[in-house]
């Protein structure tokens, strides 16, 4: 694993703020109960006003210890703090940096005995309670009122601290002379600010100390009844009707701190489109080329199974969006943003095109993506390269997309977002369209937390995500893992767990699981899962081999193979796929039975990389001598042991190939789901055959279709037992596992995969909360 952070990418720690410099508004306010609290519109127009105005500087000022603020600063949906005073005022830092800010910080440091003297000195009070909440420079503790007696403070006291107590039930001790108020005002002193020009906010008598200090201050609604009594007659403290964010909105309004304009903020940059359902991919549903100096738009020579499905949601007359990206350059006479996909067919749905120049898209997609994020995706994080100047270019990309998808969906539309590309869209759209209810559908595999987390920006991601109101996955293994990772960043609150049989092997192979969540909270928000294998489309497959072509071709690939056993392999160049592993073993598989030689025969359909990913250099190398060797030590005169294609074949071609495979073997070391296994499963099902379908464990097919024979790629030993068990496999056997999963291959198809996942995400709207697009009011 590499990363590569450039020294102008490091963030220095906000310099003190020069005396030209005047805010127009310090907000310094408590967190729970206060800013993350109140009406749905209140917070976010006061969240946006925040974020878009330079005059406004934003303090946290929170009883949490700093580990527990960390997950709001992943969250997209709320402004950067400029610091953060945390720990009842016993800790402050930069909230950019997280650095500590000094001299305050040393002078706290220098006040506090240490957590194992306070704790020794407490120990056998009676009614006391430690809190088990993270904390520094101080100690927490569960306690009645009566707890609080001359002897407790006597005992803390002797150590140089001091007690607060709040809400008949929180108990602090803290350095003598620390508090929120009296941190904040060194804050605000260091840094240079107009006192008049702050506000504070809070909830709880642990705020008092903020009101003490003398700034503009309220309570905001709800707050606790001791506190509004404590700022009673206080003329420099309002008593808010509105609870939260709301009663910060009624304070900045009544102390005149920002111009009457300020809160004119739209819930977005967009006004709202017509498209009731967005799908934001990154490839267009057709092919785009410059054919004699004139853009030509045309179909998909290779078709993706899904991209059919998806343009069928639009066939009934659904207004729609199609956002994607490309390289044509919008000053061309040709170029149309929003060009028709198909006017006869789909007659309300438009491409929306996000134009990316060549260099944003070699690091956004062919670079980035597939150094950074496509290794570490199949548990190969030791390859994975980041560079924080690529991850800007990826965040300018997906910002773009978001935008395009803001200013297409009307109002309470559906965005579908796909796949790990597009990771940051859903923070960047949430920001842009409230409204709208965000569908994301990961392609790819997704790893457990200990690999995620390698990520450097593994929050931001996450934080993202939990953006989402629907989020699907192949297999529920991937959405657990996904749990496990955010659980890791955010709190998460477990709502809804459900049973993965009997659609799901549980623990017949690695990617099974027994029960998976499918309902989780994060930052207010429900957040629903779901698993939802990616299918075929049988019907175009059962259509080719109606093709007069297509049978002649079966009969030529039979007639050329004779009675030999046939091994088949079709992937990609890529070390995820297990075609060195496969290749080794087929090797050892002629070293050590003599008596297959002339009787079986393996052909590997390979489709090269594009030539731009020189990552793979290596690999095809190291294919290209094993290949080299195992014909030149076992070929004989009318046998060859290894047919390697290294080049892509056409769909109805693989058909025919497929037809007259007697094994199919797939290995991937890690694989989201694998589309080959399932197009072979249904070739040999329609032409009636005994196909075996010999697949790792790893792929997430494998927690899908019962009936394969799996194997471990990872284990030499167990390839090459479970290869001579595929060969050897008697044929009513091999029938039984066949029609099991042809059934479930049919069932189970892309257009049912299209509509249950866009059923899931649009049937749980009737269980989400309403949102609406903020203004002013």
């Amino acid at each position: 694993m590499t990363i590569d952070i450039a020294p102008s990418s490091l963030r220095p720690a906000l310099p003190p703020l020069p005396p030209p410099v005047r805010p127009a508004l310090v907000l310094a306010t408590d967190l729970d109960g206060t800013f993350l609290a109140g009406d749905a519109d209140d917070r976010w127009q006061l969240y946006q006003t925040v974020a878009r105005r330079e005059d406004v500087a934003l303090i946290y000022v929170t009883g949490r210890g700093l580990e527990s603020v960390l997950p709001l600063l992943a969250d997209p949906t709320l402004p950067r703090p400029r610091y953060i005073v945390c720990d009842v005022g016993a800790t402050v830092v930069d909230g950019e940096t997280l650095q500590a800010v000094q001299p305050l910080q040393g002078a706290i440091d220098a006040a506090w005995p240490g957590e194992q003297a306070i704790v020794r000195a407490v120990t056998g009070h009676p009614g006391l309670e430690r809190q088990d909440v993270p904390q520094q420079r101080r100690c927490s503790y569960f306690c009645d009122a009566g707890a609080v007696d001359a002897a407790l403070r006597a005992r803390v006291e002797a150590l140089g601290c001091e007690l607060l107590y709040s809400a008949d039930r929180y108990l602090d001790v803290l350095p003598r002379g620390v508090d929120k108020g009296r941190t904040l005002r060194a804050l605000v002193e260091h840094i240079g600010v107009d006192p008049d020009r702050v506000l504070v906010a809070g909830d709880t008598l642990n705020d008092l100390s903020m009101y003490r200090e003398g700034f503009n201050g309220v309570c905001v609604g709800a707050s606790e009844p001791a506190l509004i009594e404590a700022t009673h007659g206080h003329d420099h403290v309002l008593h808010a009707g509105r609870a939260g964010c709301g009663g910060i909105l009624e304070a900045i309004d009544h102390f005149d701190l920002l111009d009457a304009g300020a809160f004119a903020v739209d819930g977005g940059d967009a006004p709202a489109g017509q498209s009731a359902l967005v799908i934001v991919y990154h490839r267009l549903p057709y092919e785009e080329a410059l054919v004699d100096g004139r853009i030509v738009r045309r179909q998909h020579r290779s078709p993706n199974g899904i991209i059919p499905t998806l343009l069928s949601f639009f066939g009934d007359g659904r207004a729609g969006s199609w956002v994607a990206w490309t390289d044509q350059d919008p000053a061309h006479p040709d170029y149309r943003s929003h060009p028709p996909i198909d006017a006869q067919r789909y007659p309300r749905l438009r491409a929306a095109l996000v134009p990316l120049a060549r260099a944003d898209v070699d690091v956004f997609y062919r670079r980035f993506s597939k150094e950074a994020f496509w290794p570490l995706l199949h548990t190969f994080w030791e390859r994975a390269r980041f560079r924080d100047d690529h991850w800007q270019t990826f965040l300018k990309v997906n910002r773009a997309f978001a935008e395009a998808a803001a200013a297409e969906a009307a109002p309470g539309a559906t965005v579908w977002v796909h796949d790990y590309n597009l990771w940051m869209v859903p923070a960047y759209l949430r920001e842009l369209r409230p409204d709208v209810r965000i569908a994301f559908f990961h392609h790819t595999h997704f790893p457990s937390a200990d690999v995620f987390n390698v990520v450097p920006w593994r929050r931001e991601i996450v934080g993202s995500l939990l953006q989402c109101d629907y989020i699907g996955f192949h297999i529920p293994r991937q959405a657990e893992n996904f749990v496990d990772v955010a659980r890791g960043a955010f709190p998460v609150k477990t709502l809804g767990r459900q049973a993965c049989a009997p659609r799901f092997l549980t623990y017949g192979c690695a990617v099974g699981l027994d029960r998976y969540t499918h309902r989780i909270e994060a930052g207010g928000r429900e957040i629903r899962l779901g698993a939802h294998p990616v299918g075929l489309d049988v019907a175009r497959v059962r259509g080719l081999l109606g093709e007069a072509a297509v049978q002649r071709r079966i009969g030529e690939l039979r007639e050329s193979i004779g009675a030999r056993r046939h091994l088949l392999s079709v992937e990609r160049l890529d070390y995820t796929k297990g075609t060195l592993e496969k290749l080794l073993a087929y090797e050892r598989l002629l070293d050590t039975t003599r008596d297959l030689h002339g009787a079986v025969t393996l052909t590997v359909i390979c489709v090269p990389a594009a030539s731009e990913m020189t990552v793979y250099a290596e690999l095809k190398t190291q294919i290209e001598q094993v290949v080299g060797r195992i014909n030149g030590r076992y070929s004989q005169v009318d046998w060859t042991p290894l047919q390697f294609f290294f080049r892509p074949l056409p769909f109805d071609e693989l058909v025919a190939w497929y037809a007259v495979a007697d094994v199919m073997w797939i290995t991937p070391l890690r694989d989201g789901l694998n589309l080959v296994a399932k197009e072979y499963v249904a070739v040999q099902g329609i032409v009636g055959g005994s196909g075996v379908l010999l697949l790792s464990e790893f792929a997430g097919a494998a927690a899908e279709l019962k009936g394969a024979l799996l194997t471990n790629p990872h284990d030499p030993g167990d390839l090459l037992v479970q290869l001579r068990h595929a060969i050897g496999l008697r044929r009513h056997e091999a029938r039984s596992r066949l029609r099991q999963m042809f059934e479930i291959v049919c069932h189970n198809d892309v257009v049912r995969w299209g509509r249950e996942f866009l059923d899931a995400v649009e049937g749980g709207a009737a269980h989400a909360p309403a949102r609406k697009r903020t203004r002013a009011g």
